[in-house]
């Protein structure tokens, strides 16, 4: 028998302007930039990690930032929100600062939790979940944000899907999710031709849980500017991720072969309503080629594209990554 999933690994996706993205995760949201790398598929793109300190499992949204993309269309086969938790005593904090940065924001209860919900700047449907019992994260001293109110990892995301049949099974018997309550509710705005929808929680073994949209009418999301690309669960280790991989194939879903990140190695596959899921394992991790006091300060590039740094440097946009404290601390050493 397999382990189930841990958590989420990471959550990776899209945006326009690199500076404009790393400005509101880091200085809006208080979110660490743990490594600026670039996409191995396109190394001429940025790709952006944010998490607490250390860039531990369960608090990284990645981010590949094309300047001229436009904005995605959400709908079926895609994750169309992700969620933060946050401690009921920063519920307040977070209404106030997210206001005072000029952001929408809109106050739910959802399955008994508060939920203020707002976009990022290209559209990116975002929520913070109030609860007490919240992931242990490493908090970042340099934040703005007071380290009692930081994000505590990921709560959950949204997917979107036509029918439920599929994706349930495979949550549950691939990999290993619990099934929890449901509920009905009026789907967004934007999405009122829809009609109402169901959502479903199934919760992972450590905790987060994943919530599932059925909106049988939905088109199909078109990936762009502000669009989850992926979801990313935890795998302990190459041995644990191996055996998925087995045993995945083996009930017929169409697996990529083990890719090499860098700091973790990863396995692709579509769950039965469209959403691109990855298994990502723990290790190595992201202090590999840099010093987690030094994370995310330098861009990193793999081995086999450091021969092309010069040529890759001067085609990606400038990215600016130094803070208002830093800058205030080189003045004040004079």
């Amino acid at each position: 028998m397999i382990n189930p999933v841990q958590g989420f690994h990471h959550i990776t996706a899209m945006a326009s302007s690199p500076q404009r993205n790393l400005e509101f995760y880091r200085d809006v949201l208080g979110q660490r930039l743990v490594k600026q790398t670039v996409n191995f598929d396109d190394p001429g793109t940025y790709h952006l990690y944010y998490g607490d300190y250390q860039g531990s499992p369960g608090t990284i949204l990645t981010f590949f930032p094309w300047p001229h993309m436009k904005r995605g269309t959400r709908g079926s086969g895609e994750a169309s929100a992700l969620a933060y938790n946050i401690s009921t005593n920063s519920l307040g904090y977070w209404r106030k600062r997210l206001t005072e940065h000029q952001l929408e924001v809109t106050e739910r209860e959802r399955f008994g939790e508060t939920v203020l919900a707002f976009e990022d700047p290209d559209g990116m449907r975002l929520e913070l979940i109030a609860q007490n019992d919240v992931l242990d994260i490493t908090p970042w001293e340099k934040s703005d944000v007071p380290v009692e109110h930081q994000l505590r990892g990921f709560h959950s995301v949204t997917l979107v899907v036509n029918n439920v049949d599929g994706s349930e099974k495979l949550l549950t018997e691939r990999l290993g999710l619990t099934p929890q309550q449901s509920m009905h509710e009026n789907p967004e705005q934007e999405d009122a031709d829809q009609g109402v929808a169901e959502r479903k929680r199934f919760e992972l073994a450590g905790g987060q849980v994943v919530d599932v949209l059925i909106q049988p009418h939905a088109l199909p999301a078109r990936l762009g500017a502000g669009s989850v690309h992926h979801v990313a669960f935890r795998n302990q280790d190459d041995s644990e991720q191996a055996e998925y991989l087995a045993n995945l194939r083996h009930k017929g879903v169409n697996v990529t072969p083990v890719q090499d990140r860098q700091y973790f190695h990863s396995i692709y596959f579509r769950e039965p309503g469209g959403v691109l899921f990855e298994l990502a394992t723990d290790a190595p991790g992201f202090a590999t080629d840099e010093p987690v006091e030094h994370l995310g300060e330098r861009l990193q590039l793999p081995s086999w594209y450091e021969p092309q740094r010069a040529r890759i440097e001067n085609q990606l946009p400038i990215l600016d990554v130094s803070m208002a404290q830093d800058d205030a601390l080189e003045v004040d050493t004079f």
